[in-house]
């Protein structure tokens, strides 16, 4: 078999990059203007290998998926083992031993009195699927008028339908928006100082809550939105209000879960001042660092109260709603040995040293004059600098900051404006600061 690192001449691009800039059409990229992508040949840790020998490490966890690093040999084995006995089985009417335990697993650790489990393929996927069920079962309770959504100002859930409908990001979803369902914007901590906002959430409910088939959440810190952080207090209060409406809470925790915030799961936060007290969501979907980077998988988890609707002798009232590969086996060995992890090596101690050092890094480049913000939160360290235009996603200090980061061999994908350093847990004190140093280099330039 060839070896793609001699396919080329040394530091020259593989000869099979022709193929991809001859077939390919890449995710969120505008594939005039782009640059060559560039070719990998290995990951291990923290660091990508590239084809011609560079290394590059790897600050966003590729697109916020890998918590363990990548080519984690406990991963790896038990991909190799779930492969060996059996890679994928259809899920109606069949099952197997790591999507049960994985399920299993998942329960034990979300909060509150989530019970069941329907697995898909990722977090637009499990959004949908949790639309699906907070709609669907208003309608098995007599009520077909609930067919209004509640997203927050600066929304992200995805890129499905159902998912953009939620999302509130106008560069990403605009497009579409004739196709949507209805949803309504409430404003957050970050957006209600903004003539734009939406109306508060207890307006809204008060007004038309009746009408209502559930409200969507991403808990304290919106991702695609420019890492936009919320308190705690924010999302308690959003479920003392969902709770007073008997309204079902959709808690996306897609991005925030397994540990990037500092809890397993955000909702785990209490309100401001206090050591007590969760969220407790009707509906909490999850995906990304679920299989720690290795395979698509999602899930989104439900309560008794709200599976127990669809039940009945009636087959019209089934939740028709799956996939392919829905529970697939190799995913779910792989979700399951990542679980693991957590707890054996001790990720969440890691996130919380993480946090510790990312903090005093942050407060030093608070001062810089091309620094209008600073924010972070367990595992996350996000800048918003200065833009060249109206800021945002589309702000072209984006591509040149990437760029100028990849020069310096670190990947870092800025949204817009907004730098944001998001590594696997494994990254050493010594890498971490080698990715803050970089970012000050580059904006000492600017």
């Amino acid at each position: 078999m060839t070896d793609p690192r001699t396919s080329s001449s040394p530091g020259r691009a593989p000869d099979w990059l022709e193929l991809d800039l001859r077939h390919l059409w890449h995710p969120y990229t505008q594939m005039k203007t782009a640059p060559p992508p560039i070719p990998i040949f290995r990951g291990k840790g923290v660091w990508l290998e590239t084809a011609d020998g560079r290394r590059i490490l790897d600050g966003i966890s590729s697109w916020w998926v890998n918590c363990h690093g990548h080519s984690h040999p406990r991963l790896n084995e038990a991909l190799a083992r779930q492969a060996s006995e059996l890679e994928h089985v259809i899920f109606a009417g069949f099952t197997h031993e790591p999507g049960a335990r994985l399920a299993a697993e998942l329960v034990a650790r979300a909060p509150g009195d989530l019970t069941r489990v329907f697995y898909s393929d990722d977090g637009s996927t499990a959004v949908e699927a949790a639309m699906k069920m907070a709609y669907q079962a208003w309608r098995h309770r007599g009520e077909p008028q609930r067919t209004l959504f509640i997203a927050l100002d600066d929304a992200y859930h995805g890129d499905t339908f159902g998912a953009m409908a939620a999302g509130g990001v106008a560069a990403f979803h605009g497009a579409f928006s004739d196709l949507f369902c209805e949803v309504r914007r409430v404003a957050t901590p970050t957006s209600s100082h903004r003539a734009d906002c939406g109306e508060d959430l207890q307006t809204l409910l008060d007004r038309e809550g009746e009408r209502v088939a559930a409200v969507l959440v991403e808990p304290l810190v919106q991702g695609a939105a420019g890492m936009l952080m919320h308190p705690p207090d924010f999302l308690h209060e959003v479920r003392r209000l969902t709770r007073q409406h008997g309204v079902p809470l959709i808690a996306d925790e897609i991005f925030t879960g397994f540990g990037r915030t500092g809890r397993f799961f955000a909702c785990e936060y209490p309100p401001d001042g206090l050591d007590f007290g969760v969220v407790e969501p009707d509906l909490l979907c999850v995906s990304k660092a679920l299989t720690g980077g290795y395979l698509p998988l999602a899930a989104t988890l439900a309560t008794d109260e709200l599976f127990d609707t669809f039940l009945s002798d009636d087959r019209s009232r089934t939740f028709f709603h799956g996939h392919s590969y829905t529970g697939n086996a190799l995913a779910c060995a792989v979700g399951l040995e990542s679980l693991k992890l957590f707890d054996e090596e001790q990720r969440m101690t890691r996130v919380g040293e993480l946090a510790a050092l990312f903090g005093e890094r942050l407060e030093h480049l608070a001062g810089h004059p091309r620094v209008k913000t600073t924010r972070g939160m367990g595992a996350i360290a996000a800048l918003e600098v200065e833009p060249e235009g109206a800021g945002g996603y589309l702000d072209d200090l984006g591509p040149r900051l990437y760029g100028a980061f990849l020069d310096r061999g670190v990947l870092l994908r800025p949204l817009g404006n907004v730098v944001y350093f998001l590594p696997p847990y494994v990254v050493t004190d010594d890498e971490a600061h080698r990715v803050f140093d970089a970012i000050e280099e580059v904006l000492g330039e600017l």
